[in-house]
């Protein structure tokens, strides 16, 4: 599932985060992830069976770790790329109250106004 790219998601869900972190595939995915890929081109690099590897993009893209992106060719037809979304995750925690609250914020990379807008034409797309 797709978020919303237009939406600045300042408060990630911690859980969904950790657990994706937690996760061996999608920490294996997120290391290939070095530039833009496909799908298919990280069933090539990961040894991943292909449901598998949908169901972790999807939990990354959840996290809000990995952004979607659609890659529009000569010939008509599109592909999805997926790219890591984030320069640093940064996990703190309070021990306070015999109880443990865990917080993080993500650094997110600086959009180019080009990338904002294949964005937004990315979104309508999707309306049409």
């Amino acid at each position: 599932m797709a978020r919303d790219p237009l939406v600045e998601d300042d408060a990630p869900d911690t859980e969904a985060v950790l657990e994706a972190l937690h996760d061996e595939d999608c920490r294996a995915i997120l290391s290939r992830l070095t530039e833009p890929l496909t799908a298919r081109e990280l069933l090539d690099q990961c040894e991943i069976p292909r449901s598998t590897l949908y169901r972790k993009l999807d939990r990354l893209s959840e996290a809000t770790i990995v952004r979607e992106g659609t890659e529009i060719r000569e010939d008509g037809s599109h592909a999805t790329r997926y790219e890591i979304d984030f320069e640093e995750i940064i996990i703190t925690h309070d021990g306070g109250d015999n109880r443990i609250d865990i917080e993080i914020e993500i650094e997110r990379p600086t959009k180019r106004a080009d990338e904002r807008l294949a964005e937004m034409w990315s979104e309508v797309r999707k309306e049409i």
